[in-house]
């Protein structure tokens, strides 16, 4: 699995500290990661692939650095955000799934069967000519990873993907998780959805303040929202 890193890395916004400094080294296959709203865990996560920068300090994957080679680290990471409205770009279903292969040396051809595998996959081949802003709220999620996964990333981060779907859609993306061989980085409130991963950190205040197997993170958290007023 690919290795990330934090060194002593802090972000910053006018004159606020949105996350302190931060030291970890993350390569397990599957990590979760989880706070209340405004912990800072969707900023940890977008720091990996330099959606974000450092103010201070430093983050690299696999030695490469994401204030300078952002660019390459986001050939290999993709991220899915929780509203996938804010992916869709194409008018039909398989053009925004094909908008992703735009940088590739490909043929019509074998675009055209890539996309096709990938909506085939995510049972979406039906849908392949409609607007994307016809799917219901799980199939639009289920866009958004056949456009991620179609460019085979070797990590993928999803940044609360399971927020705005009922149960049958949060198991559909549970098992499509599961399913992945890359390594997987999953922003949640869901503990379900994590409950078997091998490794799970607990945000508050802009702080790591818990960093261990899933069922400890779990019971960590569930404990810290007790006390809370």
């Amino acid at each position: 699995m690919p290795t990330i890193t934090f060194s002593n890395a802090a972000v910053e916004y006018d004159g606020t500290t949105i996350l302190h400094p931060v030291e970890l080294s993350l390569d397990e296959q599957r990590i979760g990661i989880i706070g209340s709203n405004g912990s800072g865990k969707s900023t940890l996560a977008r720091l990996i692939n330099g959606l974000i920068s450092p103010t201070s300090g430093s983050v690299s994957y696999d030695g490469l650095r994401t204030d300078k080679d952002g660019k390459q680290i986001r050939k290999r990471v993709g991220f899915v955000f929780s509203d996938a409205e804010s992916q869709i770009i194409m008018p039909r279903v398989a053009d925004d799934v094909a908008f992703s292969l735009r940088g590739r040396k490909l043929s019509k051809d074998e675009k055209h069967s890539l996309v096709q595998d990938m909506l085939t996959r995510f049972q979406l081949e039906s849908h392949s000519d409609d607007s994307p802003h016809t799917l219901s709220g799980g199939e639009k999620q289920l866009l958004a990873l056949a456009s991620v996964l179609i460019l085979e990333p070797e990590t993928i981060i999803a940044d609360e993907p399971t927020t705005l779907l009922d149960l049958r859609n949060r198991r559909r993306i549970a098992r499509e998780f599961a399913a992945l061989e890359q390594q997987l980085i999953v922003v949640t409130h869901d503990l379900d959805l994590i409950a078997d991963f091998d490794r799970v950190l607990v945000l508050d205040n802009g702080k790591v303040c818990f960093d261990g197997d899933a069922q400890a993170a779990g019971d960590f958290y569930t404990a810290r929202m007790d006390v809370l007023p």
